[in-house]
């Protein structure tokens, strides 16, 4: 029976960077994934496929009706769905195959096949053909990941009533598509099609979209997709979902109380995700869940059998790739007999439509329910000259500070590369910096991130220089 320090289960972005940080703290390391190709959920069918047909349909939106603007002309372009899918699986396999390399490269051993626990202690490996073999592991990282919910009236048929997986393979434009759910996923697979010509309608639940996200993001997001065509029913449940050949109905009743239908060729049940433990065996290691099917850990992510511990998705908390990374480091550095520390307040959170989508920390919503003493500082990306040049002008950037210690407590942003700029708030709270330190701090012009500066003069004085 092969032996190891630590073994994890499920090649995520948790499970591997796990993997890697244990090796390089010199722990004999084995990694299981039941899937032929590294990286979970995120690398195959999550992050990066879906970033690579947002940037795809992005160019041809652009193409479409933007690059007259520019002083380009061109005759009028057409979608090739097929080469934007094959576009997107060499992405991923590209990206896959990396993470095969670093396996390599920090001779950690993987292993093909399912996981299971036999006792807390060793694990057995069930492969494709069926055969099997059992691994001890003096510690055992569970990454299993998360796998699409779905509401438990809907058929999921994975042709017309699909989930993000499908949505990521499709063989033709919707001419109607129905996203359930005004979450990050549905706005962002929406946006893929609405770009490419589909008519989009979001059914959402709750009275805004985005919801986890300050309320201002919400707003300003709806404006921003209403006017690029999506169209949005708050406020509205979803009762049934009826397949008829190609067609597709869903039932809902608006805040109204009335029954409503939409009628369309494809309908994307995206209401969350849920963790994925099946096959895991963890009564035999006799590992606990919570009331949510998570596995229950302590703030060490250590479960209840003490060399068991849990990261990612298969946790509480925000179902994030980097939240699964930074937990999976800090497990590793654990078993070594480090400190590490996470702060989970300081984890961003990212929508990659156009334009993108970004918070850290306090939304001012928390703020006012907790009390907070706090300042605003806004900055719009239309009084931005980057932004004029590239006519990226849709946007702006929130900072809450605290009122009395200007300590920046909350940094919000819609606009172009919100996603990458949403770091400079993370860099400044881990810091403890306050509004007047961005302010203070240079920033390359003309640039996107002036905004954050602007609005960090904003918040401490309304010192804005370019509003």
């Amino acid at each position: 029976m092969s032996q190891f320090d630590v073994t994890v289960i499920g090649s995520g972005p948790g499970g591997y960077v796990a993997a890697i940080r244990a090796a390089q703290l010199g722990f004999k390391t084995a990694i299981i994934e039941k899937y032929p190709t590294l990286g979970g959920t995120c690398l195959n069918v999550g992050c990066i496929p879906s970033k690579a047909l947002l940037d795809s349909s992005e160019h041809f939106e652009k193409a479409k009706h933007e690059f007259a603007d520019y002083g380009i002309i061109i005759n009028e372009p057409k979608v090739d769905l097929a080469k934007m899918i094959e576009r997107k699986n060499g992405v991923v396999e590209q990206t896959t195959k990396g993470i095969n390399f670093l396996m390599d490269k920090n001779k950690i051993s993987v292993f093909e096949g399912v996981g299971s626990f036999e006792s807390a202690t060793q694990i057995k490996v069930t492969k494709n053909d069926g055969s099997s073999e059992t691994i001890e592991s003096k510690y055992t990282i569970i990454a299993t990941g998360s796998k699409p919910s779905s509401l438990p009236f809907i058929t999921l048929d994975k042709e017309r009533v699909i989930t993000s997986t499908e949505a990521l393979n499709l063989k033709e434009v919707p001419k109607h598509l129905v996203v359930i759910g005004g979450g990050v996923i549905g706005l962002e697979l929406g946006s893929v099609y609405l770009r490419l010509g589909s008519q989009v309608t979001v059914v959402e639940f709750m009275d805004k979209i985005i919801p986890g996200m300050d309320g201002s993001l919400s707003k300003e997001l709806q404006k921003v997709l209403r006017k690029q065509g999506m169209k949005f029913e708050l406020s509205t449940a979803v009762s049934a979902v009826e397949r008829n050949g190609d067609s597709v109905k869903v039932t809902a009743k608006n805040k109204k109380g009335e029954e409503v239908t939409y009628e369309s060729d494809y309908v994307l049940v995206s209401v969350g995700r849920s963790p994925y433990t099946d096959g895991l065996g963890l009564e035999k290691a006799g590992v606990e869940l919570d009331e949510r099917g998570r596995v229950k850990t302590n703030d060490h992510l250590q479960t209840n059998v003490s060399n068991i511990y849990a990261i990612g998705d298969v946790v509480a908390g925000a179902m994030l790739a980097h939240k699964a990374e930074e937990e999976g480091t800090l497990v590793a550095e654990i078993l070594a007999g480090q400190k590490p520390h996470i702060n989970y307040n300081l984890i961003p959170g990212v929508v990659y439509t156009w334009p993108e989508v970004a918070g850290v920390g306090k939304t001012e919503e928390q703020l006012k329910a907790e009390g907070v003493d706090y300042k605003v500082g806004n900055f719009p990306m239309r009084a931005l000259g980057r932004s004029r040049a590239s006519g990226d002008t849709d946007g702006f950037v929130k900072l809450l500070a605290d009122a009395k210690t200007d300590e920046v407590l909350g940094f919000h942003m819609i606009g172009a590369r919100a996603a990458d700029l949403v770091a400079e708030g993370v860099m400044a709270m881990e810091f403890r910096a306050s509004a007047e330190d961005i302010a203070r701090s240079s920033h390359a012009h003309p640039t996107y991130a002036e905004a954050v500066k602007e609005a960090a003069l904003d918040a401490t004085g309304k010192r804005a220089i370019h509003m």
